[in-house]
């Protein structure tokens, strides 16, 4: 092989490219041979021109309080699509269960009385919205994007690391990716069939125009977002433009009568949907924190009258809830009748005394995770903590059991990433997104491949130092995958594309605001 690859040295856990020392696996065999012909500096090359192009695109991340070009690596991650088959299926029905899960709690209940989850695992979560109780969207959909979490262990099983329904972000980076991918290596993509990530837009238009309220024939979606001070800010002007709808912030909206509207140049615009980038209690301060400047009064009023509709739903946070994740394949098993196609990672619910002593007793043998931690922040691996870290968190966990879960150290599946001049091994997790528009779920070809760039390290965070690759998945024609679906059930049909007309807008993209932040996945 070439010397590109010579000195790449897997580490103990499951390799994405090589099955062993100089042996790709069959999905990487085309991309291989195109970049054996390259050496470490001409990539290292294409490299510091890409990071220069995601500057100037505003392509950036906040990292420290310092903006930097988010991290690319120029050696994709490829699925091919037997694969990708089965996490479609499994994607699929996981945001289905978990959509039934929360139709469930805010109006009829049931689960809790058919003893599937304790009421006290919903009504002491964080996540968990009263003012959400008896409010059901126009088309019932209240996960419309969803992000999941999956890695890849030991064994090269794929499973689900969390659960992300209520602002998941990142797409963005998806398609900027793409855009870089195909402009530095061309002549990859020429010979290589991987699917496009460019419908993405298209498809959540499409589900956001079927979730407004029936009577509107045309109706005027925005996206709201916290201002441009928020670190997914570039995502929210990136789908507001690629939609063709408004971007607006919480200034630009009001109430009347049970209605939203929004200041234009031309009067008053009712609006029927509102995917907001911003968290449930930032929304809207008649109903949450009175002091938030960011959300818009009124806007739980006239969702609860059925005159908006707002994506993703309030109250989703609950499905969030990392103790919630530990029941996610018994509620699969409870509203879908089958069984899940995706597992969990190994979990222990502290809540429970005996399992609380036991994980207590032994806390260098696990990762401990806040049950309402987002970005990697608060998780403690038992395995690489000093004595003081675990003697802190025994304390920490042993006054709020309800607030931690226990999992067995997994090593995330690694990839060779690009460090400094050489090929390395870095563990890498997968957040494919989900749009569902209530006729079906559909799933980006790829998602987001997330990488810890630091050595060792298992978060793969950007707010921790972690980066991302492309993820390529390829046609069923190509190589290996020419081979029928595996696993139970049948494919879910991709073929069929959404079409929606455009609709005129612009984007508030050169206003300047204070520096106030929504929460962000």
């Amino acid at each position: 092989m070439a010397d590109i690859f010579d000195a790449y040295q897997p580490i103990e856990a499951w390799d994405e490219m090589f099955a062993g020392p100089g042996q790709p696996r069959p999905a990487y065999d085309a991309l291989i041979a195109a970049l054996q012909p390259m050496d470490p500096a001409e990539l290292r090359f294409r490299a510091d021109q890409l990071a220069r192009v995601f500057t100037d695109r505003g392509v950036t991340f906040d990292f420290g309080g310092e903006e930097r070009p988010f991290p690319l690596d120029m050696i994709p991650r490829v699925i091919d699509a037997v694969e990708w088959d089965l996490l479609v299926r499994g994607v699929k029905q996981r945001v289905l269960a978990l959509e039934a899960f929360l139709a469930d709690v805010y109006s009829g209940r049931q689960v809790f009385a058919d003893g599937v989850v304790p009421w006290r695992t919903v009504f002491t979560s964080a996540g968990f919205c009263r003012e959400a109780s008896g409010l059901v969207p126009p088309n019932g959909v209240r996960v419309h994007v969803a992000g999941i979490d999956l890695i890849r262990d030991e064994n090269g099983k794929f499973c689900v690391l969390e659960d992300n329904v209520r602002i998941p972000s990142g797409v963005s980076y998806v398609i900027e990716n793409r855009r870089a991918m195909t402009n530095t290596f061309p002549t990859l993509f020429a010979e290589q069939h991987v699917n496009p990530v460019d419908e993405y837009p298209v498809r959540l238009l499409a589900a956001l125009r079927a979730a407004a309220p029936s009577p509107a024939n045309d109706p005027v979606i925005v996206v709201l977002t916290p201002g441009v001070y928020n670190a997914a800010y570039f995502e929210h002007t990136l789908l507001a433009r690629l939609m063709g709808v408004e971007l607006v912030e919480g200034r630009d909206l009001f109430c009347s009568g049970n209605r939203v509207y929004m200041h234009t140049t031309q009067g008053r615009r009712q609006v029927d949907v509102i995917y907001r980038r911003i968290d449930d209690h930032y929304l809207d301060p008649l109903h949450f924190r009175q002091e938030s400047a960011i959300g818009c009064p009124g806007i739980i009023n006239a969702a609860r009258d059925g005159n908006v509709a707002i994506a993703n739903a309030v109250g989703n946070g609950i499905a969030d809830d990392k103790l919630l994740y530990t029941y996610v394949p018994d509620l699969i098993r409870y509203y879908l009748h089958d069984e899940p196609l995706l597992g969990n990672v190994e979990s222990y619910r502290l809540d429970d005394p005996d399992i609380r002593t036991w994980v207590l007793e032994e806390l260098d043998r696990f990762v401990l995770k806040p049950v309402n931690g987002a970005g990697g922040v608060g998780i403690v691996i038992g395995p690489m903590a000093d004595e003081q870290t675990l003697a802190e968190l025994h304390g920490t966990v042993a006054a709020d059991p309800r607030g931690w879960i226990a999992q067995r150290p997994v090593a995330l599946s690694t990839s060779p990433v690009l460090i400094d001049d050489r090929l390395a091994p870095r563990h890498i997790d997968l957040r494919p997104f989900a749009v569902n528009d209530g006729t079906d779920v559909w799933l980006l070809p790829g998602g987001l491949t997330r990488v810890a760039l630091p050595e060792g390290t298992l978060v793969v965070n950007s707010s921790q130092g972690g980066g991302s690759k492309d993820t390529w998945v390829l046609d069923a024609d190509t190589g290996p995958s020419a081979a029928q679906p595996a696993g139970p059930g049948q494919p879910v049909d991709l073929v069929a594309t959404i079409r929606a007309p455009g609709l005129p807008g612009s984007i508030a993209a050169d206003r300047q605001s204070g520096p106030m932040r929504g929460y962000e996945q």
